[in-house]
């Protein structure tokens, strides 16, 4: 049976969208480098969890967003002057991975809520495509050609294929299906037919081949603009896990409350499930479509299990009012608190509040940032490797969480 309360807070539950030094936001500054030439630059193709979406939260406080708020209001705007979004709602943060310093330049052309296709409803998404309206939208295949022809660029970082599984919709009737269903009848979002459908065989398939066509697109704008593949490096990274397992959640599944304080709405199965089966199934389909392309310029950087330890609403962190913390400058904040976004709805992002919906369940400021480091690890100097990144250690370094990539 649904309760009232548990209806109020259904009516409410929108879908999510799908989605320094060296640090250059907006168009690209003029260069006559080109391929192989001048400052080498690393940029950023993909979706939600790359372009930096929830890069302006460090944690989550339920008492005051402020204690949270890393880079303020314009923390997307990418515009050339700073005082808008180059595309509507792609959420290319400032804090973003692509920025990695140490003499490389990072340009960020990666999209919240993009598929390996472009689509153009609501919002624009450019996919990893040649897409070109002729009226200035274009695929991110396409802008990373013409980016590339002027710019030395050295490494291509891809994340892909989230969005293709509907990761926003199986979040959301995980979240639906915890809100409207009691703890002595449980109803979960595992064994939904919407939820799986997009985990058979021919569909994984189906997306593994898309991926693979979109990478090989990558590789196509870049010897359009005038590489070798020689020249220049893929690196693909996975997905994280957001949640723990059911075990590791420090609120009860009884109540609402594990939803309306932790902003983390999935019974222990669901959550068992989303680590054991759904995220192993999307990221053996993103890097088995790596190994698919047969291009050799390629590397992977596995975040499978990056946040480890601070992902939401896990028991060895807590929002700021429950670790006693002030806000994120706090000392040991990093360390305390979540890497995480809290899942919102209508009701706890939309009403005189900063938050959007679409930042749910996203690597906020402290997992970018950590990205970002081990993306600087993968770079090596200019020679390019692969790894596992994982947290290191306690406290930052140089304004970045301690990270390593093995």
């Amino acid at each position: 049976m649904v309760t009232s309360r548990a209806r109020a807070l259904l009516s409410v539950l929108t879908v999510l969208a799908a989605s320094t030094a060296g640090l250059l936001v907006g168009v690209s500054p003029a260069s006559a480098d080109g391929p192989g030439v001048g400052t080498p630059w690393v940029v950023t193709l993909g979706d939600s969890y790359i372009s930096g979406e929830a890069g302006r939260w460090a944690g989550s406080s339920n008492a005051s967003s402020t204690r949270a708020d890393a880079l303020g209001p314009t923390a997307y705007f990418d515009n050339a002057s700073g005082t808008a979004e180059t595309i509507n709602r792609c959420h290319r943060s400032k804090s973003a991975e692509a920025y990695i310093g140490g003499g490389v330049n990072g340009y960020n052309l990666a999209c919240s809520g993009a598929t390996t296709a472009t689509s153009d409803g609501d919002n624009f998404k450019p996919g990893l495509d040649f897409y070109d309206n002729g009226a200035g939208k274009r695929g991110q295949a396409a802008m990373l050609q013409t980016f590339a022809a002027s710019h030395r660029v050295g490494m291509v970082v891809v994340s892909i294929g989230g969005n293709d599984f509907k990761f926003a919709d199986v979040v959301t009737s995980c979240v639906a299906d915890f809100l409207a269903s009691p703890t002595w009848w449980k109803d979960y979002c595992y064994d939904d037919s919407s939820v799986k459908a997009n985990f058979t065989s021919a569909n994984v398939a189906a997306v593994r081949a898309r991926i693979k066509n979109a990478l090989l697109n990558v590789a196509t704008a870049m010897r359009n603009a005038g590489y070798a593949d020689s020249q220049w490096t893929l690196l693909v990274q996975n997905y994280p896990s957001p949640i723990p397992r059911g075990s590791g959640f420090r609120y009860a599944e009884s109540g609402y409350t594990r939803q309306s304080t932790g902003g983390c709405g999935f019974w222990n199965k669901d959550a068992d499930w989303a680590n054991d089966t759904a995220l192993p199934t999307i990221n053996n389909a993103v890097f088995g479509a790596v190994a698919d392309t047969a291009l050799t310029n390629t590397r992977t950087l596995d975040l499978s299990s990056a946040y480890n330890g601070r992902r939401l609403c896990e028991s060895t962190v807590g929002l700021y009012e429950e670790k006693g913390l002030a806000s994120w400058t706090s000392a040991g904040a990093v360390d305390q608190t979540e890497w995480i976004n809290q899942i919102r709805t209508v009701s706890t992002c939309c009403s005189n509040s900063p938050y959007y919906i679409q930042e749910s369940l996203h690597p906020n400021y402290w997992a970018q940032l950590a990205a970002r480091s081990c993306v600087r690890q993968a770079w090596n100097g200019g020679a390019p490797r692969s790894g596992k990144c994982t947290i290191a250690g306690t406290g930052l370094v140089n304004g970045e969480p301690r990270m390593s990539l093995n």
